[in-house]
């Protein structure tokens, strides 16, 4: 556990944190609409994925390597291992010199993560978590305390950049019942711990890389909390495309509580 959470500082020292605030012009590309990489997602993914693989030779799965062959995202339901990496989570926030962003590896056998790592440079906090054993921030161990009984005393977060304009209203309407909503970090590795730490009681993604998922459901469930498709059915890492929406909470009846009220169950 602990050589991972090495190689992911040592690679964010060597191959991002020199370019924060620092990105030279041609340094930044846009890989798809709305969607941008830069040479230190690149170059910090190749530095991860080899060490890794000279601690466990098995298929990594990368989030840059995925956007140039999405071929290799089925490794996740064909292989027995693989390493899932995201050098940058949070590259738009990186690009525009904001400190929300993190770097994340998670190790996925027969489709469970059993392992995950999230380094973020700006607070200098390295996070993991293992399958059945714990999460930790620091080497210290975190449990996740019980949130309130009320709705309206929770803090949330509705990821709605993805959702269709009929159920981005449904959902917005329905979460007038809670306290506080926002939109979010921009970075799955900032919200999620933010989450396993107490600062936030739930969260509702829609669409759900398994780079930017993997690593922070499995920190928020060994913590005591629940990351649950909304039919129920606990997250496992998928190839991009299989399904959207994800329910991440505190706890187990937190989770039921909200799932019924962004549906919109039992009236």
């Amino acid at each position: 556990m602990e050589k991972v959470a090495e190689i992911l500082a040592e690679a964010s020292a060597e191959a991002v944190e020199p370019r924060f605030r620092a990105l030279a012009t041609g340094e930044v590309m846009e890989k798809a609409p709305g969607e941008v990489v830069t040479v230190a997602d690149r170059e910090a993914e190749l530095i991860i994925a080899r060490r890794l693989q000279e601690l466990l030779p098995v298929p990594v799965v990368g989030e840059e390597a995925v956007s140039a062959d999405p071929a290799l995202a089925r490794a996740l339901t064909s292989e027995p291992a693989v390493w899932l990496v995201d050098p940058i989570d949070g590259t738009s926030n990186f690009v525009a010199g904001r400190p929300e962003f993190a770097v994340m590896a998670a190790l996925v056998r027969d489709g469970r993560t059993v392992a995950s790592w999230i380094w973020q440079p700006s607070t200098g906090t390295a996070y993991a978590a293992e399958l059945g054993a714990g999460a930790w921030r620091d080497g210290h161990r975190i449990t996740r305390e019980r949130a309130a009984d009320l709705p309206e005393k929770w803090h949330g977060l509705l990821k709605s950049r993805f959702l269709d304009p009929a159920l981005h209203h449904q959902l917005h309407t329905r979460a007038r019942a809670f306290g506080r909503l926002e939109e979010g970090l921009r970075s799955a590795g900032m919200e999620y711990p933010l989450l396993a730490d107490g600062g936030l009681d739930f969260i509702l993604y829609w669409r759900t890389l398994p780079w930017d998922h993997a690593p922070g459901s499995l920190l928020v469930t060994e913590a005591g909390g629940v990351s649950a498709r909304l039919g129920g059915t606990p997250y496992r890492p998928e190839p991009p495309g299989c399904e959207d929406g994800l329910l991440v909470a505190a706890d187990p009846a937190l989770w039921e509580r909200a799932r019924d009220i962004l549906l919109g169950v039992g009236g």
